[in-house]
């Protein structure tokens, strides 16, 4: 048996491993747990902090499997849709005007705990997705403008797994991708916020966003981004701002969640769009540097 969970291959090896260090130390946490884990695999980010989130999640991932049981939680696990939806104040007033009126335009990574809380309320209240989790390497940018009113939110989290058009457009062979998955971002929320009518705003956000997102990861994790994807939904959206800033669409997904072990559930198609921030970004993904 093999099962691949935050970015790790696990065997049945592994997993009767870890049951045996919970029967051994039955008095740990699950905290304690990861972080004995995360020594003893020497699972370190670029930055050579030990990955205790991602091995927490996968703890909880293999749990939810059926492979193990973890240890009762001591204190109650933060609820981020509850967290995401505490009222904060905003401006809501309609925003309709040329770019130029708006200027110059303010692109912050959301730091302090009153803009995070502000980032997740907008999310959950205005996109039809929510916040989204932010599990892993992440980037939050709040855009305003030049009178402090909020115009924008972006998330950038972990890429996805496996992606047949993004992986044969890079070249990737399966242990390639295992290798330099963590030099690719997925921006898995985009939102205008709703009252704001501002033509060309998205895609000159995008742009702005591109020129500075790996230099904002290498300080936060100690390493850089060289491409950027998404994900459009055919039914919904036509990913005209993403074609605007340069994105390329190099196909489709295939209407399966990552979930469906049956090949049973359906999930709707979306558009892969791509966006190197190099120009040799292929080649950093395929080669070593």
């Amino acid at each position: 048996m093999e099962v691949m969970i935050q970015g790790r291959l696990l065997t049945e090896k592994h997993i009767e491993w870890i049951r045996e260090l919970m029967d051994n130390n039955p008095d740990w946490h699950r905290t304690r747990l990861s972080q004995e884990i995360c020594v003893i695999w020497n699972w370190v980010a670029a930055n050579g902090q030990f990955k205790d989130m991602a091995c927490r999640t996968m703890l909880l991932k293999l749990e939810r499997r059926g492979y193990l049981q973890l240890p009762e939680r001591r204190t109650a696990g933060r609820n981020n849709a509850f967290i995401g939806h505490i009222p904060i104040e905003h401006s809501t007033t309609i925003i309709e005007c040329v770019l130029q009126d708006l200027t110059p335009l303010n692109i912050e990574v959301v730091q302090s705990s009153e803009t995070l809380r502000l980032f997740n309320h907008l999310l959950a209240k205005y996109h039809y997705l929510g916040f989204g989790s932010t599990v892993g390497e992440n980037m939050k940018y709040i855009v305003y403008d030049c009178y402090r009113r909020p115009l924008a939110c972006l998330l950038f989290g972990s890429a996805a797994w496996k992606v047949a058009g993004r992986d044969q457009e890079i070249g990737w062979n399966s242990k390639t991708r295992q290798e330099r998955l963590h030099l690719i971002t997925s921006n898995t929320r985009f939102l205008i916020l709703p009252w704001v009518k501002v033509p060309h705003l998205a895609s000159h956000v995008l742009g702005r966003t591109s020129r500075r997102i790996s230099d904002d990861w290498m300080k936060k994790y100690s390493h850089p981004i060289v491409m950027l994807e998404t994900f459009v939904e055919q039914d919904r959206f036509h990913g005209t701002c993403y074609q605007a800033a340069n994105w390329q669409c190099v196909g489709q997904t295939q209407g399966r969640s990552r979930n469906d072990r049956y090949s049973k559930l359906t999930v709707p198609v979306k558009d892969v769009y791509l966006y190197p921030l190099t120009k040799k970004a292929k080649e950093r993904l395929c080669h070593e540097p």
